[in-house]
């Protein structure tokens, strides 16, 4: 009882700070379902008006094909930094390879770079490659930008691990591919689960490569469609539609946090041996 009192005034404290961003996100749901008088502030009526924009392409454009093609984009950046996480992680953590400490600190660098910054490099290899203004130039690319952190967390979560279990398959005749993918994957379980989590919001949630690598807009992400509503005359613009695309752009990140929340908080604590 003494502790629970003890808490009150952080608790107190911390409803304080949050209470304008919840009291925003509340505004923000009540204006894509009702209509308010500008300067008014409570809406006046209800109306499903601004999510008509989910069954008429004439309201905003067809939404559907940018959902499409952003789930494409973040399930096959998921895949790759998934499949490449998993076995390079482990060997990283298990094998003895030379310059071993040496790569470990090459993936930080590689990860410490923002993608601005490589933005040129990664446009003349795109354009020299033929991938340039592709949807699979750009997965090639944000699963590239992923890799390192993904690798690095896999790594870590293979390190916590006991020898005993693979040491054990092994000497039932079991091969290195086979303990791996029995014994020891499911013990990292919710790391790999977490990582694919990530994975995924990361590329839900890109903007400036599918903006700058693929401006068709036979390529274009929801993020980018979005971007595209305000149009150049940011004064005109429908602002109850604009947030309306932007609550549904949101939806699949939220159902996401809400059932990975745990393993997302825990995914930096696989283990940080070198």
């Amino acid at each position: 009882m003494t502790k629970n009192f003890a808490m009150l005034p952080v608790i107190v404290l911390l409803t304080l700070l949050t209470a304008p961003i919840i009291i925003m996100y509340v505004y923000l749901v009540l204006d894509t379902f009702s209509n308010t008088p500008p300067g008014a502030l409570f809406p006046t009526s209800f109306t499903l008006e601004h999510w008509r924009f989910l069954v008429d392409p004439s309201i905003a454009g067809n939404v559907w094909i940018p959902t499409l093609n952003s789930l494409i984009f973040a399930s096959c950046c998921t895949v790759i930094v998934l499949t490449i996480s998993s076995t390079g992680g482990y060997a990283l953590s298990r094998l003895n390879m030379p310059f071993r400490s040496f790569f470990l600190g090459g993936l930080m660098v590689l990860h410490a770079f923002p993608a601005v910054t490589l933005l040129i490099g990664i446009f003349l290899i795109l354009n020299f490659s033929g991938l340039y203004n592709t949807l699979t130039g750009i997965v090639l690319v944000k699963a590239a930008l992923t890799l390192p952190l993904g690798v690095w967390i896999m790594k870590g979560f293979y390190d916590a691990v006991p020898w005993e279990i693979e040491m054990a398959g092994v000497q039932d005749g079991a091969s290195r591919f086979t303990v791996w993918r029995r014994l020891v994957l499911p013990q990292i379980r919710p790391g790999f689960v977490a990582l694919g989590a990530f994975a995924f919001l990361e590329g839900w949630g890109e903007y400036l490569l599918p903006r700058v690598l693929a401006p068709s807009a036979d390529f274009r992400v929801l993020s980018v469609f979005l971007a595209t509503l305000s149009g150049p005359d940011t004064a005109n613009y429908d602002f109850s539609l604009f947030q309306a695309v932007g609550l549904f752009y949101t939806l699949p990140v939220l159902l996401l946090f809400l059932i990975f929340q745990n393993r997302l908080m825990n995914i930096f604590n696989g283990g940080t041996k070198g």
